[in-house]
């Protein structure tokens, strides 16, 4: 070989080395979604759990991961275009970030596996067979929201003994509040508790609500989970203490937009562990083969500044259940 034809050579493979490295560097990355019928920012700590349970197993966004990150802002009659949007940019899965995101997904996407950050009850609204043998293209993580309903309302009732006349706020769009009212029905029946149910399907109508809650002289209220109240958290925190009325939640963030109680699953921790479901996945595991995890984490919340503006002494026996106390 002559010098010129050797220092070519050598250019040229200098040359292809970095296109190649790029290349396989791009083949490595990969693009998932990430749907949530709720707005991003009101579920901001739950996406950084996420994240960093991405983290802790070596994926970082940009360089070996994209996140597609949509959000149906409340108005859940946009998720089935979101999710066409997401299968468009061939995303390897979608994480979905409560139930009415994860059934847009199944049904709009029945071939691309769906990993749930979060589900009430995904044997009660047909995404999976069984928690044990998922048999379809979704699997994650639950919250057993069925089943902490009728808890709540013990707790309600042993914080506020007095209580006879009980409220429940419900959206009817979400799949999965006719299964939590089963619950609520019959742990009032056992306690003797009036039931009164107050369906909501929009922010707009929860002044006529608590209204109608007023009128029913309900004396303490239980409000299911939704993606809509959780985007709504203030405004019912305050209706709630305007109209006086002691009320228990079934999401975390609640307590902080001054609920008076909180009784659920931790969702950041549910959130980093649905992680792990995100690496099996790619690693080749299929959904079908994951069985859906319970979650291993709850948090009771008391809220006292709130329980001093109703003029509630929170029994000793509640607080020192508590894993935290907002003073």
């Amino acid at each position: 070989m002559d010098r010129r034809t050797f220092f070519s050579t050598v250019a040229g493979s200098l040359f292809v080395a970095p296109i190649a490295a790029r290349a396989q560097q791009a083949a490595q990355i990969r693009r998932i979604g990430f749907l949530s019928a709720a707005p991003l920012s009101s579920i901001t700590a739950r996406t950084e759990a996420f994240r960093q349970g991405l983290r802790q197993l070596g994926y970082v966004e940009g360089e070996n991961i994209v996140i597609e990150w949509r959000s149906a802002d409340d108005t859940w009659s946009r998720l089935p275009d979101l999710v066409a949007e997401l299968v468009r940019l061939k995303v390897a899965l979608i994480v979905t970030a409560e139930g009415p995101a994860a059934v847009a997904a199944r049904k709009t996407a029945p071939t691309i596996p769906v990993v749930m950050g979060q589900s009430g009850d995904p044997v009660a609204i047909g995404l999976v067979a069984s928690l044990a043998r998922p048999e379809g293209n979704v699997t994650g993580l639950t919250t057993l929201s069925s089943e902490l309903p009728g808890k709540q309302v013990g707790l309600l009732k042993e914080t506020v003994p007095k209580m006879s006349r009980l409220a429940v706020l419900s959206n009817p769009a979400n799949p999965a509040s006719a299964v939590m009212l089963q619950r609520v029905e019959a742990t009032a029946v056992a306690l003797g508790l009036q039931l009164r149910l107050f369906d909501v399907r929009d922010g707009k109508e929860l002044d006529n609500a608590f209204s109608a809650m007023t009128r029913e002289r309900a004396d303490g209220l239980v409000v299911l989970p939704d993606p809509m109240f959780l985007t709504q958290r203030v405004p019912i925190a305050d209706l709630a203490a305007k109209s006086r009325l002691p009320a228990i939640y079934g999401i975390p963030e609640h307590g902080e937009a001054g609920g008076l109680i909180t009784y659920a699953a931790s969702r950041t921790d549910l959130f980093r562990r649905a992680a792990t479901f995100v690496d099996k996945i790619l690693k080749g595991a299929k959904p079908a083969d994951l069985p859906v995890e319970q979650p291993t984490k709850f948090e009771l919340v008391i809220n006292l500044k709130t329980a001093k503006g109703l003029g509630l002494t929170i029994p000793q026996s509640v607080l020192v259940r508590a894993d935290e106390v907002i003073q």
